[in-house]
Formats: C-alpha cells, sequence, structure tokens
C-alpha cells in the first residue's frame, strides 16, 4: 500500500527552501550526505508492527497559503497540507513510474486511454468518487475563468483549447462511458501524455455551484477542504494549524493512527520544538541539520530530490491569456552579461555555507537523479572566476566610467543589479541573498537586494512584477523530466520568459512518437541538446540541487521516502 504523494509529480510545485519536502516536496539530487542513492527507500525511526490509535504532531516551518485544493495551490507547504488530507487517480513508484491507485488505464497507441476507476471510493461528505468529478476538475483548469497555474496539465487533450476560448461547451477528447469508465483523447500521440495528465478529482457535490472565477477564494478551499485520503479535515487556524482526523470509509485500507495535527513552527524554535517532543515530523532546512543530528529523541532522514536553485532574469513579459511571451525587456538580454555574472559566482562556497553539506552544485535545470540529465562533460561548467567575469563585462561593454568603483552599462547610464528573494523568517535567507549580491558587487556590479513576504512573492514574479528584474527560485520537477511546463514560451511557469524556438522544438521532439517511439535514450539525446543551449544561454544561473532532509521522532514508525517522495500517511503510527 505504498502511494505516492503527487501534487509535486503533476504540479512541478514550486520547491523554495522555505518548503523542502513537499511538493514536491521534492528538489533534489543525490548528495554525498547520507543519502542511499536513487531509488532508496529510507524508513521512519520505530520498528516493529504498526500501532494502532494515537496522534502525530506534523511540523510546518513556515505558514501555509491556505489553498488546500490540488488545482489551485501555488506553493510547497500548501501542498504538504493537501498530502495529509487527499490523493491521486495515479501514484508513482521508486522508479518514477505510474501506478494504478484509484484509476487503472490502457492504451495502444499513447493518444487515447481508457481509465476505470475503483467502485465505493468516498469524499469525506460522503459522496462516491466518480469519473464526473475528474471531468469536474479538467473542465475547471480548461475553463477562461479558471485562475489557478496548471492549464498545461489538460492543456493537451483534445478540445480543451476550444473549450478555454469558449468556442465549445465541452471537452470533445473526454468521454464518459460509465460513472466508473471514461476515455481520454490528446490532440496527438505523445510519451508523457499520461505522466502530464491531471489526475486530482475535484468534487462536484460540494464546488459544482461555485463560480470557477470564485473557487479558489471559496470555502470549500480556504476552510473546509474535502479529499479521499486516509485523513479528513477537522479545523483549520489559518497561518497556524490544521487538525486531521482518520476517515473511516478510506478506500484503501487501514489507516493507523486516530489524528494528526499540524503546527506552523517557527523556523528558529524548529530545533527545540524536536528535541522537547513537541513536533514528531518536519522537513528540516539545512541549516538545522547539524542542530538536529545530535538529539537522541530524534532520527535525520535524506533521500534525493527532484530540485534546483537558481536566479532568474526577468528577459520578458507574459500573457496568460493568450499563452504568449508579449514584450522583450532589454537589461538582461546579454548572454555575455549573464554569463559573466555566472563567472562571479563562488557556488560552492555559496553552497558550504548555506546548505551545510545538503547541496551539490548544478549546471543545468534537470536534477541529476533523473535519467535524462546530462552529463557535466557536455556542459560548460562555469567554474568560479572573477577575473574572467571580469574581462567578459569590459568587452560587453559594462564598465566603470565615472570612477565610483561600479560598472555603468553600454550606454554609460547606471547598472544596478536589483535582486530580489523571499522573506519567511528564516535568518539565513537574506545572509545569502546577501552574499550573492556580494559576490556581483566584487566583479563592479552594483546590486540591491529585496526580501519580499514568500506569500507575495510568487505572486509577483509570475505576474512580472515591474519591481522583479533578478530573482531566487527552485523547481521540482517531476516523474516525467520533460521541463516543457517551466521552460516553453507559452508557459505561465516560465519565470524567466525564456524565447528560443530552437530549444521549444527540441522539447517538443523529446515528446513526439513519431520521432522517438519510446526509446529513452532518444529522448534522453534531445533533451541533452536542449540542456547544452539553456547551459550556454543561461536564462537563469544554476545554482544547487538538494537532498531531503527529513526529522522523525524515535516514537514514529512506518513513514518511508524514496526519490518519488514519502508513503501513503494511512501507514505511518506512533508507540506512545
Amino acid at each position: 500500500m505504498k502511494k505516492k504523494s503527487l501534487l509535486w509529480l503533476f504540479a512541478l510545485v514550486l520547491i523554495l527552501s522555505a518548503f523542502l519536502a513537499a511538493c514536491g516536496g521534492s528538489d533534489d539530487t543525490t548528495s554525498e550526505s547520507g543519502s542511499e542513492g536513487e531509488g532508496s527507500s529510507e524508513e521512519g525511526a520505530a520498528e516493529g508492527e504498526p500501532q494502532q490509535g494515537g496522534t502525530l504532531v506534523y511540523g510546518l516551518d513556515a505558514p501555509p497559503e491556505g489553498l488546500f485544493s490540488s488545482a489551485f495551490y501555488g506553493i510547497a507547504t500548501d501542498a504538504e497540507v493537501i498530502d495529509l488530507f487527499d490523493e491521486a487517480l495515479i501514484s508513482y513508484n521508486e522508479n518514477l513510474e505510474p501506478e494504478p491507485n484509484v484509476a487503472s488505464w490502457e492504451t495502444e497507441d499513447n493518444k487515447v486511454f481508457n481509465f476505470t476507476f475503483e467502485e465505493g471510493v468516498k469524499w469525506h461528505n460522503g459522496e462516491e468518487l466518480t469519473v464526473n468529478d475528474w471531468v469536474f476538475a479538467l473542465e475547471t483548469l480548461a475553463d477562461p475563468d479558471y485562475d489557478g497555474p496548471r492549464y498545461s496539465n489538460v492543456q493537451t487533450i483534445e478540445g480543451a483549447e476550444a473549450y478555454r476560448s469558449g468556442d465549445a461547451d465541452s471537452i470533445s477528447g473526454i468521454e464518459v462511458v460509465s460513472d466508473y469508465e471514461i476515455n481520454i483523447t490528446f490532440d496527438q500521440a505523445r510519451v508523457n501524455n499520461l505522466t502530464n495528465l491531471w489526475a486530482y478529482p475535484l468534487p462536484e457535490s460540494v464546488l459544482g455551484d461555485v463560480p470557477v472565477a470564485d473557487m479558489s477564494a471559496s470555502e470549500w478551499v480556504r476552510s473546509t477542504p474535502i479529499g479521499i485520503g486516509p485523513f479528513k479535515v477537522d479545523n483549520i487556524v489559518p497561518g497556524e494549524s490544521v487538525e486531521f482526523s482518520k476517515f473511516d470509509e478510506y478506500w484503501n485500507g487501514d489507516v493507523n493512527l486516530d489524528k494528526i495535527v499540524l503546527r506552523v513552527i517557527d523556523n528558529s524554535s524548529v530545533v527545540g520544538a524536536l528535541q522537547n517532543n513537541d513536533i514528531d515530523m518536519i522537513s528540516l532546512q539545512p541549516v538545522s541539520g547539524p542542530e538536529v543530528e545530535p538529539l537522541e529523541n530524534v532520527e535525520i532522514t535524506t533521500y534525493p530530490g527532484l530540485t534546483y536553485y537558481y536566479v532568474g532574469f526577468k528577459l520578458g513579459k507574459f500573457d496568460n491569456e493568450s499563452q504568449t511571451i508579449t514584450e522583450e525587456l532589454p537589461k538582461y538580454q546579454s548572454k555575455e552579461l549573464r554569463q559573466a555574472m555566472m563567472y562571479a559566482l563562488n557556488r560552492q562556497e555559496w553552497v558550504d555555507a548555506f546548505f551545510f553539506g545538503y547541496a551539490d552544485v548544478v549546471n543545468k535545470p534537470v536534477p541529476t537523479s533523473h535519467w535524462n540529465a546530462a552529463d557535466d562533460s557536455d556542459l560548460i561548467q562555469y567554474e568560479y572566476d572573477p577575473e574572467k567575469s571580469m574581462e567578459m563585462l569590459d568587452a560587453a561593454g559594462y564598465v566603470d566610467t565615472n570612477d565610483d568603483g561600479f560598472r555603468e552599462d553600454p550606454e554609460g547610464e547606471e547598472f544596478v543589479v536589483k535582486f530580489s528573494h523571499y522573506a519567511t523568517g528564516n535568518p539565513t535567507f537574506e545572509s545569502r541573498a546577501q552574499a550573492i549580491a556580494q559576490y556581483f558587487e566584487e566583479v563592479g556590479l552594483r546590486t540591491e537586494v529585496e526580501m519580499v513576504e514568500v506569500n507575495l512573492y510568487y505572486d509577483m514574479v509570475e505576474k512580472d512584477d515591474a519591481s522583479i528584474e533578478t530573482f531566487f527560485g527552485g523547481w521540482g520537477t517531476g516523474t516525467d523530466p520533460d521541463p516543457t511546463a517551466t521552460w516553453k514560451s507559452d508557459q505561465i511557469w516560465n519565470y524567466p520568459r525564456y524565447n528560443n524556438p530552437e530549444a521549444d522544438q527540441l522539447l517538443d521532439d523529446a515528446l513526439d512518437i513519431e520521432i522517438v517511439g519510446t526509446d529513452q535514450e532518444k529522448r534522453k539525446e534531445l533533451y541533452v541538446e536542449w540542456q547544452k543551449i539553456v547551459n550556454e544561454e543561461l536564462p537563469m544561473l544554476y545554482i544547487a540541487e538538494l537532498e531531503e532532509i527529513v526529522a522523525l521522532n524515535n516514537r514514529v514508525g512506518g513513514v518511508e521516502y524514496d526519490v518519488s517522495g514519502q508513503n501513503s500517511p494511512a501507514e505511518w503510527f506512533v508507540t506512545e
């Protein structure tokens, strides 16, 4: 019954270091500090047979935004909450291969899929789950009034674009056969049609009368969410806690715990809360790892993740309605400027200082744990070289014309790198932002740091707020490592607004059945070529990939982790 969380797998959720282990938790690659390697499984501290009953206290070190729906959330803390009460139709194993959960499937051509649902699966309000709840979810994501970020997960269904544009009243590629059987036809055969497809139903019984434009603000998303998972939500205190209780009609076997209480813990208090047994389980920031390791009542578990961290450049502006980049921003268009800034970063020193052995320097936007990751020998390494950085800046026309110690742009105008980083209360975040700024200033680029409250930060980044010019971020990738959703020019999650038709075509070709068939090596060749392009052009500066780090009280058992994430909370237990 080892069912893995799917939120990070489908949504490619933002994984910031403020939110390690959610959505994907997910951001990581195998590092030298304790991981068993890809496909390994780390298990919770308590041993023996699962025990029934008891309450587990689950900690978060940053407050959720409060969008407790798979269709609408945007940050990883919300995903951690959702993972405790909802689950997807499809799960993934330790090899990142899809497996049936609520739904099984058949296909002969990777274009038309037939899905069959388990019967008798109940929502937390007692209504039975049917394929109509899935249709309702797919139509919601394709609705022109949908304000969430996951249209890309339904975009390739035949007729989805006509539905979104208002030219059709339904999605033609969806055919309901019965309450438990449905056919979905895609606009073309692709290798990843299944893994890209949105696999979370929405409860039509409670959201059916809510206009799509109002759903994300509704009580069913904010305060009384329901799912089909082993625990149901009893009470939410915004920004502070969520209380869950065992769902007696859970469809997939026994549930060990009676309750889970999720508490938001200030980052500075995490070590003390673990030491005092105030919390049983929490995803750790790397800075806390060395302090938690000596605790006798706590065990640290690390496992390879699927996340990378970066400094992004705003190269343009995106129109979500037309799904196009509509404006080019000139300030960072110079590839030579971006490359010079990369050589200015002492990434190894920075990673060692702020991630305490739980991270590795990375030169590409594909985590090492994925099968399609390019070998470093194929890529420019950008070793720390401030002299080379300054030479490149000189050659590109960024020189100090007024003898103030800082460079002007090629037109002789003042040039200031405006660098934004999210703020959560973690004291290391501003320090690491200032460290990056210092590297830039050491090669003559005046840099100003702005710390932005995290729940505002990614809304500003996503909406191309004029105050965001360069920005720190992180992405967690999914089971299929296709980077389309975060890199193609027609995707809202392409935050740098990178626009390169050649790169777009390589991503399309890697999914085209007629080009690659089902040959993974052919796909990898195309993805490696794509990585070479973005490694040279640097629409973002790739910084690091991290391990996931989880602290478990010794009384907690049944918790398992591998590269696919965590197992179902139905399997967790406490010994006292």
